[in-house]
């Protein structure tokens, strides 16, 4: 007979759970760090409120005269 969790199962204690978690880890191989932290080069961005624009434009959308004219023309029925 096989071992079936089912979902109304209790979790394991905190200590089994670390146990299953350390034999894990030691069977699997982990990948190498990929990103050096000393070839990093650039500062992180600010986070201070000074540093942000004060005002920030927003964009301008300009309607030429064609698409005027054909969204004239369209009936559209948003009842």
């Amino acid at each position: 007979m096989s071992y079936k969790r089912l979902a109304y199962h209790d979790q394991d204690s905190a200590n089994q759970m670390h146990a299953d978690c350390t034999a894990c880890a030691s069977s699997i191989t982990m990948p190498r760090q990929r990103i050096d932290s000393t070839s990093v080069t650039m500062p992180a961005p600010s986070l201070e409120f000074d540093q942000f624009p004060r005002e920030v434009r927003k964009p301008v959308i300009e309607v030429s005269d064609a698409a005027a004219h054909l969204a004239s023309r369209l009936h559209l029925h948003l009842d």
